[in-house]
């Protein structure tokens, strides 16, 4: 009798050689959720607790190789994005997830733009292809309020709220496209004071409460919430519902975070290590 499989989930993302986040990052998060990972890696970083001291881009040639050799032999149940580093590398993206059938797969864009260290990760030609490009085609957004302000023009006055409204305004509709567009936006509250998730999906906008862990270590948060969200769309759930989950995923995982690895903020703890 055949064993049964677990759902699988791919995430497009650069490699942290300190293993804090990144792909690093994601595949633990992956686990924690009982999904099977597979990466694409976009880009190389030499990088500690400290900060990222060397970059080194994929080729889009070889980032469309990896997509597209799980999609043919494994299948993906649900795909995160992470950091990208080129517009090129973005096309390619895009071209794998027409091959891989997006339609059917769940996509969670995790616009990643500034490493925990301050390190600049996205430059202005690589974010407007990222507009242009893959947010219209996503399932679920999860920028922090930082990155929505920069993805949406939108000032530090402007709430969480409005900003998560002009995340989703970035689909088709203001492109004149017909992709389908994202279907909700979950805009994190680690930066905010209230520490409250927003999610939006165009018709309704809700609260998600997260646990506040002053003495936890959180580099790498972002990658996990957004990676257990994917995790949960590959498992089946709703978008609202996964964000839920992935909330306390990465609640837990601060909370239980390294602080005594490295010299720098320590990373998450998806896994429980002890």
């Amino acid at each position: 009798m055949a064993r049964n499989q677990p759902p699988t989930a791919l995430s497009i993302a650069g490699s942290d050689s300190g293993g804090g986040a990144g792909i690093q990052a994601d595949l633990k998060a992956f686990a924690r959720c009982g999904v099977h990972g597979m990466t694409a890696i976009t880009a190389i970083t030499a990088q500690n607790t400290r900060g990222v001291h060397f970059v080194e881009l994929v080729t889009p040639e070889a980032v469309f190789a990896q997509i597209l050799a799980s999609a043919e032999d494994i299948g993906v149940d649900a795909v995160k994005i992470g950091m990208l580093g080129s517009p090129e590398t973005i096309d390619a993206v895009a071209v794998g997830l027409t091959y891989m059938g997006v339609q059917h797969a769940p996509v969670v864009i995790d616009p990643v733009m500034v490493a925990e260290s301050g390190a600049v990760l996205l430059d202005d030609e690589t974010r407007k292809a990222l507009v242009d490009v893959l947010i219209p085609v996503c399932t679920v957004v999860t920028p922090n309020i930082p990155e929505a302000r920069v993805l949406t023009g939108l000032g530090e006055e402007a709430s969480q709220e409005e900003l998560a409204r002009g995340v989703l305004a970035l689909g088709p509709q203001a492109l004149g496209q017909h992709a389908p567009g994202p279907q909700a936006v979950v805009v994190t509250g680690g930066h905010s004071e209230d520490f409250i998730d927003l999610f939006f999906d165009g018709e309704q906008v809700v609260e998600i409460p997260g646990e506040r862990h002053p003495d936890g270590a959180a580099h790498g948060s972002g990658c996990t919430h957004s990676s257990a969200l994917a995790a949960y769309l590959a498992r089946g759930e709703e978008p609202l519902e996964a964000a839920r989950k992935a909330r306390t995923i990465a609640s837990e995982a601060v909370g239980a975070g390294l602080r005594g690895i490295g010299k720098g903020p320590g990373p998450v703890n998806a896994l429980g290590l002890e």
